[in-house]
């Protein structure tokens, strides 16, 4: 996947270009590069591999050629070779599809016009001599042929210049002799040289005639017996190449060689080489097919619309809002161009240079027997975990890191549509996903009173500021605000199921987002975050479930979809689909992509009811508009890999800062120790923190059951245990920056900022802040 991507060339002889091949159950879909040349389909798992390393080679003569959906198409030449292929998207797949159905007539026409030229030759197959002599006879008497047709048409070009030159002159006779008796013989004279020059004019045509079709028609067997030379030599050539490798591989085998083919390696899951399922035998095993299980029917289908749509001009110059539709400006332009009061560019003041770079991440052995001994005869909420797990970063600063790709909430802002806003906030709650993609470090378990501010003010408009509002069950408020006018809001409880291979992390709470100017205000859950492979593999995270974004104020909806990952899906991984419905259920636009690296939108022009699926579903076609890209995800920094996969922006949150609260999670010791590589000492200094935070839940509780006590009675370990103010000591703690409140737009009940902290931090006046670290 690091290669860079090539220039799209025009469809035709030749094209080349990546696409993804179905291998097996095991593996699915990967990344190869196919060459189409000369009417073969060859493919290599590199483009390195060009020079010496074809995988496998399909001829399009006899190949059949289907379309299964808009990215996926498949390649057979009757069983024998099957090849399941996935464009990037629909216009790269038909740009494939047109390449190789003109290669394949070209090599039927080829193939046809070859059987044809065969006649020629004797019916009985001769050998490698007979054939070389029929072959060079033919060309004789073709040459000789040609040869004296040449000869022919000299001697009427001659005739030519002879009868025209004597008809000149009798012509210049005839205009000079006067009316007599002479008269009759000149025009006998010029008759018959007239009828000369016709007839040898004739002779000339025929002659030019002859020699032409026979040019032509010899010029097309030398041409068909030239490709079939070539082809054949394409061939041969890619024989022995096979021939090299397989006596390479025998030569290996024979020799007690450890370095196998894939034909001969054991199909180990491990080892992801597991049994093909639509592959051939050159990439992967072919002995043992699968075929796919049903998979969940689309929802919905997108066509593209009908071309009277892009030559619609309307009258609203934003174009989302009435029924026009306009495909050569995006979203950017249309939204500035209808919004008088779009500030003008402003000369910014220098920004603080942020970092770019934290110590790597040192490569520790984890033993899990050491742990699992440690816990032997502790209660389970007193084991400690080892920073080995972690991230140097907070639960606090993960949810402030859903801001970074703040520019689409700036851009909704803007919008004077709510239908179009509605798809920025919808490309916002995907695009804070990309984050998650490689990072399978667990962030730190905040502790109560823990806050973390990230303020961007003078850089990108905004303010964040997080809290931990509970500990059990633990619960965080976040709240930013922007100069752009928009507000985001968000309380996150975590529930969590370890179903034995993998481990499910369900966010429960709401998310809302409200805009000044327009006081639309909307809210959505987030999905549920699967982490894979918990007890033996590589760990890896899936996002799967549904969103609903909705805008309480217009009534909008857009319904997301978030597929999970399958082995037998032939989706792209990791994808994306979501509906901008109004208030009476009406689809307004279309979104498409994925969360780990882009979405696109795509405006409806029309829809209908579509054939029914795989299970009965009948499904709907949306006719649209071109996509156009609304979010692409940035890329990662240098050396990410080495520094927990770390967005630019994750890089900098635990940046230490002056002036920051005394319970920012910046100034956690564990946490900082852990990012400087001492995790020894992190693993002790958690401890200790841990440690302290039931102490001081304890006198918390103490003090709950004293309160609440006669003064007769002895306040024991006991009695606070038995005491029903236990549980319900920590709805009792009053967070420092929000409080409780219901929401009368959304219904929902959740943690509010009330304001101070900010003032707060300009008079540097943190004496009422708890002390947990």
């Amino acid at each position: 996947m690091s290669e860079p991507k090539p220039p799209t060339p025009t469809p035709g002889d030749n094209y080349k270009g990546w696409l993804f091949k179905w291998t097996n159950y095991i593996k699915g879909y990967q990344r190869r590069w196919f060459v189409l040349s000369n009417g073969l389909l060859s493919y290599y798992r590199t483009q390195a591999e060009m020079g010496h390393t074809c995988r496998g080679t399909i001829n399009l003569a006899t190949a059949n050629i289907a379309v299964e959906d808009s990215c996926n198409f498949v390649i057979s030449n009757g069983g024998a070779q099957t090849y399941h292929l996935k464009a990037n998207s629909e216009v790269e797949r038909q740009r494939w599809i047109t390449a190789l159905e003109l290669a394949k007539a070209k090599a039927v026409r080829m193939q046809a016009e070859s059987d044809d030229s065969g006649d020629d030759c004797p019916a009985v197959p001769p050998t490698s001599g007979q054939g070389g002599g029929c072959r060079n006879s033919e060309v004789q008497s073709t040459l000789r042929t040609l040869n004296s047709k040449v000869e022919d048409l000299t001697t009427c070009n001659d005739l030519i210049v002879k009868h025209g030159s004597a008809l000149q002159r009798s012509l210049s006779e005839l205009e000079g002799i006067r009316v007599g008796g002479d008269m009759g013989e000149k025009i006998r004279q010029v008759t018959e040289r007239a009828t000369l020059f016709r007839i040898t004019s004739n002779a000339m045509i025929n002659a030019c005639r002859d020699f032409l079709s026979l040019a032509q028609s010899h010029s097309k067997r030398w041409q068909k017996a030239l490709h079939g030379e070539r082809d054949q030599r394409i061939r041969l050539e890619e024989t022995l190449e096979q021939l090299a490798k397989q006596h390479n591989h025998l030569e290996r085998a024979f020799r007690g060689a450890t370095v196998l083919p894939s034909s001969f390696s054991n199909p180990a899951l491990g080892n992801k080489g597991g049994v093909s399922g639509k592959g051939d035998a050159s990439d992967e095993d072919d002995d043992n097919e699968f075929f796919d299980a049903m998979e969940d029917p689309a929802e919905f289908i997108t066509v593209p619309a009908d071309p009277k749509y892009h030559r619609r001009s309307g009258s609203n110059v934003s174009g989302f809002s009435s029924e026009t539709g306009m495909d050569d400006q995006s979203f950017d332009e249309l939204s500035l161009a209808s919004n008088p009061e779009s500030p003008q560019p402003l000369e910014l003041e220098p920004v603080r240079q942020r970092r770019t770079r934290i110590p790597d991440k040192p490569n520790y052995y984890l033993n899990l027997w050491s742990i699992m001994k440690n816990c032997i005869g502790k209660e389970l909420s007193k084991i400690p975990m080892p920073v080995n797990f972690n991230e140097p970063l907070s639960m606090l600063q993960r949810l402030s890191e859903d801001l970074e790709y703040y520019e689409l909430l700036d851009k909704a802002a803007k919008c004077q549509s709510s239908l179009e806003q509605m798809c920025y906030v919808a490309a916002f709650t995907v695009s804070s996903y990309s984050t998650t993609v490689h990072r399978t470090g667990k962030p730190f378990n905040p502790l109560l009173g823990e806050t973390f501010e990230l303020d961007r003010l003078s850089e990108c408009g905004y303010r964040s500021l997080c809290e931990q509002v509970s500990h059990h069950p633990p619960a965080a408020a976040h709240h930013a605000i922007s100069e752009k006018g928009w507000t985001l809001r968000q309380e996150i409880t975590l529930a969590s199921k370890f179903r034995g291979k993998y481990l499910s992390i369900m966010p429960l709470g709401s998310i809302q987002c409200l805009f000044d100017k327009s006081d639309n205000h909307y809210s959505w859950k987030k999905v549920t975050t699967t982490v894979h492979n918990i007890i033996v593999g590589k760990l890896w995270i899936d996002q799967s479930g549904e969103i609903d974004v909705v805008n309480h104020k217009t009534g909008d909806r857009c319904h997301l979809k978030f597929a999970p990952y399958s082995y037998f899906s032939r989706d792209v991984p990791r994808k994306v689909t979501g509906v901008v419905t109004d208030k009476d259920g009406k689809a307004h636009y279309v979104l498409s992509g994925t969360w780990d690296e882009k979405m696109e939108f795509s405006r409806i022009m029309q829809s209908s009811k579509g054939e029914n699926g795989t299970e009965g579903k009948q499904r709907t076609v949306y006719q649209t508009l071109k996509a156009k890209e609304i979010w692409t995800k940035n890329p990662l920094p240098e050396g990410a890999e080495n520094m927990y996969f770390f967005s630019s922006l994750a890089l900098t949150l635990n940046e230490p800062e002056e002036g920051v609260a005394p319970t920012d999670s910046r100034r956690r010791p564990d946490q900082r120790l852990m990012e400087d590589g001492r995790w020894d000492e992190a693993n002790a200094e958690k401890q200790r923190l841990e440690e302290k935070q039931r102490i001081t839940r304890r006198e918390r509780e103490r003090e709950a059951v004293k309160a609440a006590s006669s003064p007769e009675e002895a306040v024991t370990e006991d009695s606070i245990n038995d005491s029903p103010l236990k549980s319900a000591h920590q709805d009792n703690y009053q967070a420092m920056w929000f409080e409780k409140l219901d929401d009368p737009v959304s219904g929902e009940t959740l943690h509010v900022y009330k304001g101070g902290y900010w003032e707060a931090k300009e008079q540097g006046s943190w004496d009422t802040c708890p002390d947990i670290f």
